[in-house]
């Protein structure tokens, strides 16, 4: 079964919060993976969907158009999620440095979580993607947003409320390093 605009017509989580008015960017390397998110992202009525195939373009994307949120993949060539998220928190050419991102990922390793983690992430999602993940992680960021903190070494969203990482482990601060 299809929608109106051709799309596969996608199983949905109840909802309260209108997407709708939101600009999404879409970066991943696989276009496969790419009109997923895109099916799912217009599933849940969000008008505004970009997309960019990897790191580089995805920047260039956030310049020219502002998105509200970026879903980014970790592994693409040649720029990598990790770098553009790196270049969203501190380039001097970002547009917003506040920028909420989401990693998506095929494992959620902890070396994974720490990087992105350092890196200024906002949150994760790991594969399988479903609309109802996806819809929370949204949700999350737009209802609950992170105050970001500046320190010598990090630009980012605070660690420090209990959240879940892409696993359901929970998302709290550890040891004295813990953002």
């Amino acid at each position: 079964m299809h929608s109106s605009n051709g799309h596969p017509v996608v199983a949905m989580p109840s909802r309260r919060l209108n997407l709708g008015p939101l600009d999404v960017l879409v970066v991943d390397d696989n276009p496969q993976i790419r009109q997923l998110l895109v099916t799912i992202l217009d599933a849940l009525h969000v008008k505004h969907i970009r997309e960019a195939a990897d790191g580089g373009a995805g920047f260039r994307e956030i310049r020219a158009a502002a998105p509200d949120i970026v879903l980014t993949d970790w592994v693409m060539e040649p720029v990598s999620g990790v770098e553009l998220v790196r270049r969203i928190r501190r380039s001097k050419e970002s547009p917003n440095p506040f920028l909420p991102v989401v990693m998506i990922t095929s494992s959620c390793s902890s070396t994974e979580v720490i990087e992105a983690r350092d890196a200024g992430v906002n949150d994760f999602l790991v594969k399988p993607i479903t609309p109802k993940s996806l819809y929370e992680r949204i949700v999350a960021l737009v209802e609950r947003p992170r105050p970001f903190i500046r320190t010598e070494t990090f630009f980012g969203p605070s660690r420090r409320e209990d959240r879940l990482v892409g696993d359901g482990r929970p998302d709290r601060p550890r040891g004295a390093g813990g953002r």
